[in-house]
């Protein structure tokens, strides 16, 4: 049976809401000195504003564009759970992709509402290899995606998360795959986003925080900045996932995508225009968390232990890979690991010598705190 985990508050893209009570309201100018801000500021990336796209009519559907023979082929990893209100503007956003040649994979954890309804009735219209769909482990939604990527009928040139609520951009899987075509096949490489948020009725609501500085493992070990929503990656990132295994006990899917890219040497690209409409609603098993109430929540949650928790989750996974960390990176799993069980002083030494750190100012705040408390 797999280990079950309590999901982080702000879900898939953890952000800077666990440790800063005021994220995604304020962006700090500059890092805080105490913990390494070992990265650079990162250029903006790819410029280009997408802009929200119609759903496909259901005549559009049915037509593959010749250009699909010489397009990438990109798996779309679909987990559903109770997804009727919703299900169908996200599959409509998929056949409105400018990149065309794809395909859905759905593993549904046992819905009982009108979700397997809608997967068999696109299945049906969609052409032949559209849609396939398989019953999940009904054992939460990491494990659940993690079932997908490990499995081997599944074979593609890329790999795309994509949850049951969202509305992709029409452009999103066609400015990922560009980036990942220039990066070379054997090297693990992660493409995610910036999402722009809306409601239940698709109404903008705003943005999710801007991240300036460059992705890296030390940043991994502190949050995960890449949304799993907004993830594409190729088959050495898929490679590493699988080596790990989908029973692994880990907190989400995303997060231990991230740190298992940058830990083993792989590339990460923050893509700062939004590439999907982040559905915003009461039901969501994950999401931004961006009341005052949810980060009272947050912080309540740090003092009782999760944090810590959760970094007892992510180090026993990580050293279960730690074959294939870098040099560089395993001394700093090793050095995090080790100073969270030393005294105040050699603690907040050895941690700020481990390099780790977090997005903003208030974040970084969040983790001294947390490290004088004996809450990493």
């Amino acid at each position: 049976m797999k280990k079950c985990l309590a999901p982080p508050p702000q879900g898939s893209e953890l952000a800077d809401g666990f440790l800063a009570p005021f994220a995604g309201s304020f962006q700090a100018p500059s890092p805080l000195k105490f913990f390494h801000d070992s990265s650079s500021h990162r250029e903006d990336g790819l410029h280009a504003q997408s802009q929200p796209q119609p759903a496909a009519a259901a005549a559009h559907q049915s037509r593959i564009s010749s250009a699909n023979v010489e397009q990438p082929k990109v798996a779309i990893l679909l987990a559903t759970y109770q997804g009727q209100h919703y299900l169908a503007e996200q599959l409509d956003s998929f056949a409105s992709q400018t990149h065309q040649n794809w395909e859905v994979w759905a593993s549904d954890d046992g819905s009982s509402d009108g979700t397997h309804a809608i997967l068999e009735h696109y299945e049906k219209h969609w052409p032949f290899g559209r849609l396939s769909t398989q019953n999940g482990p009904a054992e939460g939604f990491a494990a659940n995606f993690l079932s997908l990527t490990c499995k081997a009928s599944i074979s593609a040139d890329y790999y795309a998360y994509a949850d049951q609520d969202d509305i992709w951009e029409a452009d999103k899987l066609e400015r990922a795959v560009a980036w990942l075509q220039s990066i070379p096949s054997d090297i693990p490489a992660l493409y995610c986003s910036r999402t722009r948020l809306v409601d239940k009725h698709d109404r903008e609501i705003g943005l999710s925080p801007l991240f300036t500085k460059l992705p890296s493992f030390a940043n991994a070990l502190m949050q995960n900045i890449c949304g799993g929503n907004t993830m594409v990656f190729n088959n050495a990132t898929r490679e590493l996932l699988r080596e790990a295994g989908e029973s692994i006990p880990v907190v989400t899917h995303d997060w231990w995508a991230y740190m298992l890219v940058t830990g083993c040497g792989g590339q990460v690209f923050y893509d700062a225009s939004p590439t999907l409409r982040y559905r915003q609603h009461e039901n969501n098993l994950v999401g931004m968390n961006s009341s005052w109430p949810a980060r009272i929540k947050r912080i309540r949650m740090l003092w009782q232990g999760r944090f810590k928790q959760w970094n007892d989750s992510n180090i026993e996974a990580l050293k279960s890979m730690q074959h294939r960390l870098t040099p560089a990176n395993l001394r700093t799993l090793e050095q995090f690991s080790a100073a969270r069980q030393m005294s105040l002083p050699a603690r907040l030494f050895h941690l700020r010598r481990s390099g780790i750190y977090r997005q903003t100012l208030l974040g970084n705040l969040g983790l001294i705190a947390a490290a004088v408390f004996r809450k990493l």
